[in-house]
């Protein structure tokens, strides 16, 4: 069904935007969700014209587009306003162009803002959104806002009191753009259509659960702003915690957004808050050094562009996290991260528990008997490639009982991945629809803050032993301690098989 809507985009003249933003609104405007009843006012302090702004538009959806026609029929419902948001006028000026465009495209007053730079800024532009009046039409009123939502508790709540003041919880969408992902929707599926796995999603039969978001790629031209946030706030306190509370909530009594976000701000609740003593034993942290992998050679996070040359920034975070209530008491719930590690991707493996006894071992006295069973493990692909597989065991062939792991596995093709929505053109179209289902609530931020925050705190008191892993490895030696002092270890190895071929140069 076409959206009647004005969006009004913060900050369009940004990477976002144009990455992001506008061939995601191309990319419903193909499919129909947005047709001739729309426009955006794209605002930031660069002074464009419109002409310059729809050209710039013209650009980033080069690769989409079936006809020239097609592309400036599109591009002629974008407008552009040099807006300083600190600027009282600057605000009038925008509620003209918002009027007029709402009579000339029969928009019913139906406006979403799009808060698309820093969050210091959120508070100044919603006030401001008020009391020049923007918000006085007759249609629905929602604002976007991209993260980092705050930057600990204390500022987050503050951020949010602002907010609250000019919207209320139901208009305020913000975006995790993980929650767009086709196969973190898919968690869901996996779960509660799949008797098989939701009758053993619990402690009786799950041994553990990792999750890894892994980043081949160091900060790039970020390194300003990732020095001052780093790998737990940038990731663990969203992504990371957002999946975990998908993979961990009781079952919705029904699929709402209303009772999805129930169950998910219960599993973060439920999740236990360390004291700064049991985060040094559960968390640990790194930063990667230069280092190689095949022929290419990789410099030191310190020696990045816009990095501190002593920063004690974190680019790696690896934890266990303890849920504590009846489903998953006792099963810890391991997270990994960084940048430059081996392999760029994000997966989940759930690891099942062992056969109470290995009917097909030899005698105990055979070494080769000691070996235990290979364990079952579901693994969810979410990128680069999307789908999932579960490891079983089975007899190897040939003589004797000897067994062997064997996989069955799905992935989707490239054609239906490459055809597959992209994260923030689901999340612009619910956002269009009033559906905040796969948006955080702000009960969710909070409790994720609160558990961040302790880690944080914690690691603030003392100064890490950095860099501590190379770049191109998956991370320090802590991280796999973590693991083999409750008896485990990682699932996923990219590293091991550039290891075996001495491609991999591990300092």
């Amino acid at each position: 069904m076409e959206k009647k809507v004005l969006f009004t985009i913060f900050g369009g003249t940004g990477d976002l935007a144009q990455r992001k933003l506008y061939p995601s609104l191309f990319r419903l405007y193909k499919k129909g969700d947005l047709k001739e009843d729309f426009a955006v006012i794209g605002t930031a302090r660069r002074p464009w014209s419109d002409e310059h702004y729809r050209e710039v538009v013209m650009g980033t959806i080069e690769d989409l587009i079936e006809s020239k026609e097609q592309a400036e029929t599109f591009a002629s419902h974008f407008y552009y306003q040099s807006h300083d948001v600190t600027d009282t006028t600057h605000y009038d000026s925008l509620k003209e162009l918002a009027d007029s465009l709402d009579q000339k495209y029969q928009l019913e007053g139906n406006q979403l803002f799009y808060l698309a730079m820093s969050p210091n800024f959120f508070g100044t532009i919603v006030s401001h959104l008020k009391s020049q009046g923007m918000l006085e039409t007759e249609g629905y009123h929602r604002v976007v806002i991209e993260k980092p939502f705050g930057s600990d508790y204390a500022s987050a709540k503050q951020l949010n009191e602002e907010i609250n003041q000019v919207f209320s919880e139901q208009e305020i969408y913000r975006i995790d753009h993980y929650l767009g992902k086709e196969m973190i929707q898919n968690i869901s599926a996996i779960r509660f259509a799949n008797n098989i796995f939701e009758s053993q999603w619990n402690n009786r039969y799950i041994d553990n659960v990792q999750i890894n978001i892994a980043e081949d790629l160091g900060v790039e031209e970020r390194g300003g702003y990732y020095d001052k946030s780093g790998a737990l706030k940038d990731m663990v306190q969203n992504h990371i915690l957002q999946i975990l509370s998908l993979l961990a909530m009781e079952p919705p009594v029904a699929f709402s957004e209303k009772e999805l976000r129930t169950e998910k701000i219960k599993a973060l609740n439920a999740i236990r808050i360390y004291s700064e003593e049991e985060v040094k034993t559960n968390f640990v942290r790194g930063q990667y050094a230069h280092g190689q992998l095949e022929d290419q050679q990789f410099a030191g996070y310190r020696e990045e562009m816009n990095v501190a040359e002593d920063s004690a920034t974190e680019t790696f975070v690896a934890g266990k996290f303890l849920i504590d209530n009846f489903r998953w008491s006792g099963v810890p719930f391991y997270v990994r991260t960084g940048k430059r590690l081996t392999e760029k991707g994000t997966r989940i493996n759930i690891v099942f528990k062992q056969v109470p006894v290995n009917v097909f071992k030899k005698d105990v006295t055979d070494c080769e008997s000691k070996k235990k069973l290979a364990p079952n493990v579901l693994t969810i692909y979410i990128q680069p490639t999307e789908g999932f597989s579960l490891s079983l065991n089975g007899k190897e062939i040939g003589q004797g009982f000897d067994t062997l792991p064997v996989k069955l596995d799905y992935r989707n093709s490239t054609e239906i991945v490459e055809n597959t929505p992209e994260a923030y053109e689901k999340l612009l179209l619910d956002a269009l629809n009033g559906d905040g289902t796969n948006f955080t609530h702000w009960d969710e931020v909070a409790q994720s803050w609160r558990i961040v925050d302790v880690i944080r705190h914690a690691w603030d008191k003392e100064t890490p032993d950095f860099p501590n892993y190379s770049a191109g490895t998956m991370g320090p030696k802590a991280a796999y301690d973590l693991l083999a002092a409750d008896g485990f270890e990682w699932i996923w190895k990219p590293d091991e098989w550039y290891r075996e071929r001495n491609l991999l140069n591990n300092q």
